[in-house]
């Protein structure tokens, strides 16, 4: 008899993530602009770790106790309190190398401890910047996958659904797929083409227009082009470090 394909689902709002089983499943963290693009380059320019933190006081305090890095922001600047912010420019090897980051963001890494709060145990971040580590991971895996996207302010966005399109499109012979989401994101991003800096400005996508009002077109472009920084961040121990092999946290 052949082998079952695992399930996959897309969750396209944090909102929905209570609808949706993150036990003995794979969940990718999704917020391309900018968190999880900035996770994956400074992990590929040689930062030792990241740890995503969802408070800017625990940031702070972390960053002190391990002297590391104290990095993040709030709709779209940097924290008050923190040295750095959220671009993935901020973060080149001859800054970031052997150091540790300790990251908040007002999406990403606030999705991320929601989800190890209703028990996820199995936890990557996923962008365009890292697209092909993503895919090439889950399909050797063959374990159920979460494609969670940070939206903002769990308010749906494009870019993080246009992800989570890519991601099904490439992958999608491999797995079991009985979800609407995931239909509609792989729809969504097989219609904006392949200049996708153009599709959301043509969408007037929100976070185009924040990130574009803050002079950001060159995190935007970055952000949307693939494998630039092709890592595969994994969380463990509290932190996201580069997974170093396929068979070491397979269940």
């Amino acid at each position: 008899m052949a082998q079952s394909k695992p399930s996959l689902y897309t969750v396209v709002s944090p909102a929905l993530l209570h609808l949706y089983d993150v036990k003995d499943t794979i969940v990718v963290v999704i917020d391309v602009l900018r968190a999880t693009s900035t996770i994956a380059t400074a992990l590929s320019n040689g930062a030792a770790c990241v740890v995503p933190v969802d408070d800017i006081g625990k940031c702070i305090a972390l960053g002190k106790s391990l002297s590391g890095i104290t990095a993040g922001e709030r709709d779209g600047k940097i924290a008050e309190g923190l040295e750095y912010g959220n671009s993935p420019f901020e973060y080149p090897r001859e800054f970031v190398g052997g150091k540790i980051l300790v990251l908040t963001t007002t999406n990403g890494t606030r999705l991320l401890h929601m989800a190890l709060a209703r028990g996820a145990s199995h936890i990557i971040t996923g962008s365009f910047a890292n697209f092909s580590a993503v895919c090439e991971y889950l399909v050797n895996q063959q374990q159920p996958v979460l494609l969670a996207c940070s939206a903002w302010k769990d308010r749906v966005n494009i870019e993080d659904t246009l992800f989570a399109g890519a991601v099904v499109k490439n992958v999608r012979q491999h797995f079991s797929i009985n979800c609407d989401a995931s239909g509609v994101a792989e729809t969504l991003y097989e219609a904006a083409g392949p200049d996708l800096y153009k599709f959301l400005k043509e969408k007037d996508a929100t976070h185009y227009q924040r990130l574009t009002g803050f002079g950001l077109e060159r995190d935007l472009k970055y952000c949307l082009t693939m494998d630039t920084a092709n890592v595969l961040p994994f969380y463990e121990n509290e932190k996201l470090v580069i997974h170093q092999g396929q068979n070491n946290f397979a269940s």
